[in-house]
């Protein structure tokens, strides 16, 4: 819990630029323009949004930022050094820099002097240059400089003196963050530990001065640093890489030796591994090490921004991510789910809501009757322990889960299977058969699939056909199309997954086969499951429960609206 006293760490955000390095991952100018507001509702102080010039999609962006600034984080332009034996002033990549019209400017440049020699092909002192040089011009235009030393744990370990050299040079040129960057990601804990501390303790020694670190106002004139006796001048920040699986300890490793900037991206994404993850940090080091990162309410956002991300981005998010996964709060053994029921602090370590997830208990073979109890409270229905009906409910779950349902997947398919028990289960249609005809013509990649389905509603049969580039989807057709006369809000469902699963490979062709279905209504998503040694009749019983689970949703919906008024 973080008070008005305490410390103030300023987060830097580098997913627009270094998370996008991330394989498999790439975005538009609108998705980039998304995501920055979105960090900056969160509350994240300075937003990396990439290299002015490299690109023409990071020149737009930058543009259009300037015609809609954000509303209170800094936008923050990325560029390296000037080349070797050349000036500043008469560097193409600088001048895009400018134009980017950010008032801050992170450069980065060389620590180790293996890449000076190998890397850059030039001599030491030619590297030092290169950054008084980058620093020094960028200054007189009237950029604030944060300066990232690439490699600066290998140099250090390396050759000590030398990379000592570039953090002088940069400070004595006017950088006022010096970033200490674990590029490789293999530095260890312990070893983050001492070196910050003795970049903190040598840059203290050198004494060049204080400066502002306050944001101030973005509409502030001037674009020089306000002296400040508060803040000394150099600050120290810290850009962990994910390689060894330290990046998010080696991070805060950094804030307790001394660091006040933590650089990162959402969900760790970045090159290689990764790097280290906003998602992670900010509530270890708000909530457990009494920092002030950003405000309660914002951290409340913090599970809804990192599945912003990953849909922006298109990356399914990972499930059992620390704090905003959706398993990150999830009991599933009895034993544990009796104890959380009683004080969540036997098996929580914070409470879900300080970071805007929520406790799940999931339903499975292994479930006890604590686990029933739980779950249907959490949709609503409340059981009697001592009735037949939650001891049936846990029975019929365990049989099921032995012929190869997945209910801890598929919790829209419990629910009904809950109501099925209890005697409440709506009948809003019934399925009376279907048939899937498809062609596969040679030399062709895509097939045409043909459906007939006949479904009952209120005692009325409807028969209607459909097609779809496969089976499935021409099954999922018939049946919309069937039923959006009675029920016009089909029209808003979208089947948005569909998962399959052969559960006994040694079997063959005669395996038994799981599907999961995920459905969404443009509000809210749920998934079904079905199983069968037929792949059709098991994405047959999950699409169908997808659309009897949204007209169930819909009429409780409806029933709280009337209720309520």
């Amino acid at each position: 819990m973080t008070t008005n006293s305490s410390p103030q760490l300023w987060l830097y955000d580098t997913t627009l630029r270094d998370g996008t390095q991330r394989e498999g991952l790439s975005v538009s100018i609108e998705d980039k323009l998304r995501i920055a507001r979105r960090l900056d509702q969160l509350g994240i102080p300075f937003i990396e949004g990439g290299w002015p010039g490299a690109n023409p999609k990071d020149v737009q962006f930058f543009w259009q930022l300037q015609e809609d600034p954000l509303k209170q984080a800094e936008i923050v332009a990325f560029c390296s050094t000037r080349r070797p034996n050349s000036t500043a002033a008469t560097e193409p990549m600088l001048q895009d820099i400018l134009a980017a019209g950010t008032r801050w400017v992170t450069i980065f440049g060389k620590s180790w002097d293996l890449h000076v020699t190998t890397g850059l092909k030039t001599t030491l002192e030619e590297n030092l240059a290169m950054i008084r040089d980058t620093i020094e011009y960028l200054r007189s235009q009237g950029r604030r400089i944060i300066y990232d030393a690439e490699h600066w744990f290998d140099g250090y370990k390396h050759n000590r003196d030398y990379a000592l050299q570039t953090l002088e040079a940069a400070i004595a040129s006017g950088a006022e963050w010096l970033v200490l960057c674990d590029t490789n990601g293999g530095t260890l804990p312990h070893e983050i530990s001492q070196i910050v501390q003795d970049v903190v303790r040598v840059t203290g020694d050198w004494g060049l001065g204080t400066g502002d670190w306050g944001l101030g106002s973005r509409k502030e004139s001037s674009q020089s640093p306000i002296p400040n006796p508060q803040f000394p001048i150099p600050q120290i920040g810290i850009h962990t890489h994910n390689d060894s699986e330290m990046a998010v300890a080696n991070a805060i490793a950094a804030v307790m030796a001394g660091a006040k900037m933590v650089q990162g991206t959402i969900n760790g994404y970045g090159e290689r591994c990764g790097n280290a993850n906003l998602c992670s940090l900010i509530p270890n080091l708000q909530l457990k090490a009494g920092y002030s990162c950003i405000t309660e309410d914002q951290l409340t956002q913090l599970t809804e921004a990192s599945r912003f991300v990953s849909e922006v981005v298109n990356l399914a998010p990972d499930e059992h991510a620390p704090f905003v996964g959706r398993s990150a709060f999830a009991h599933k053994g009895g034993i544990h789910v009796s104890a959380v029921e009683r004080n969540p602090l036997t098996y929580e370590h914070i409470q879900p809501e300080q970071v805007g997830n929520r406790r799940r208990i999931v339903i499975s073979e292994q479930s006890g009757l604590s686990n029933v109890l739980a779950k249907a409270r959490s949709f609503g229905i409340e059981l009697d322990q001592q009735k037949a009906e939650a001891r049936e409910i846990l029975q019929r779950l365990k049989d099921l889960e032995s012929e190869g349902f997945q209910f801890e997947a598929a919790e829209a398919s419990f629910v009904l299977l809950m109501h099925e028990a209890l005697g409440d289960r709506q009948k809003f249609f019934e399925v009376k058969g279907f048939q899937v005809h498809c062609d596969l013509i040679e030399g062709k990649e895509a097939s045409n699939a043909l459906a007939t389905v006949k479904v009952a509603v209120d005692g009325k049969n409807i028969l209607e056909a459909a097609e779809g580039n496969g089976p499935v989807a021409a099954l999922d057709a018939a049946l919309r199309k069937a039923l959006v006369n009675f029920y016009p809000q089909i029209a808003t469902f979208d089947l948005t997954d569909y998962k399959v699963r052969i559960l006994n490979g040694h079997t063959g062709t005669a395996a038994k086969t799981r599907v999961l279905v995920e459905s969404g209504n443009g509000r809210q998503r749920w998934t079904t499951v079905g199983v069968s040694t037929n792949i059709l009749a098991a994405s047959y019983q999950a699409v169908v429960e997808g659309l009897e689970y949204g007209l169930l949703l819909h009429s409780q919906a409806e029933a709280a609206v009337k209720a309520s008024s």
